[in-house]
């Protein structure tokens, strides 16, 4: 697809100002000594085990438990990453094992 300079430049700046919108808007509307309200808070608390969960379960969606390797690469990557955060309780420890797990299991053993 080819744009015009004038189209680039519209689109160089729409997206400046949502970045800016973006990044500005938490301050605007929570100016320091401000009460944050409760349910700010709250979502504080609660998005982020939401958001891992989220992950996990699109991580998964693909998975087929009826065919040939039955989510077994799945299953011991997930493991390892249990096994990695209870034994050094590191998040980016946890997740590069997985990961390199999941990739040594899906190239080579079940490829």
């Amino acid at each position: 697809m080819y744009l015009s300079p004038i189209q680039t430049l519209i689109m160089i700046i729409a997206i400046a100002l949502g970045t800016f919108l973006t990044r500005s808007l938490p301050f605007i509307l929570f100016p320091e000594g401000k009460e944050v309200p409760a349910y700010i808070n709250y979502l504080g608390t609660v998005l982020p085990y939401a958001m891992i969960g989220l992950l996990v379960v699109y991580c998964l969606k693909e998975v087929k438990f009826t065919v040939m390797p039955f989510g077994l690469p799945e299953a011991v990557a997930i493991l390892c990453i249990i096994g990695l955060h209870h034994w050094k309780n590191n998040t980016l420890l946890s997740i590069a094992g997985g990961t390199i797990v999941y990739m040594i299991l899906v190239q080579t053993i079940f490829a």
